[in-house]
């Protein structure tokens, strides 16, 4: 594997539910991509099967992601992924 994991990170513009105002959020590859798949309305047995990993390393990255966005639960981490989106075009 080349380069750092710090490389690897991306750096995504979020706005976090509580704060309403918009955050610098460092998000790994793997964190992204489950993030799309909440976003299309994916089960965790879902976006595991399509990553290739087990339901429970979902579940790792769905606390991460909910950590890291500042949300309680996983619709708010889908209206998270939204503006997220919005953001990035």
């Amino acid at each position: 594997m080349t380069g750092t994991v710090q490389e690897a990170n991306q750096t995504v513009k979020a706005m976090p539910a509580a704060a309403g105002a918009i955050a610098d959020v460092r998000l790994t590859p793997t964190q992204i991509k489950v993030l799309r798949g909440v976003h299309s309305g994916q089960l965790n047995k879902q976006i595991a099967y399509e990553l290739g990993i087990a339901e429970a390393t979902v579940k790792a990255h769905m606390t991460a992601l909910m950590r890291k966005l500042n949300v309680r639960n996983r619709t708010q981490v889908a209206i998270a992924a939204q503006s997220l989106a919005l953001h990035a075009s």
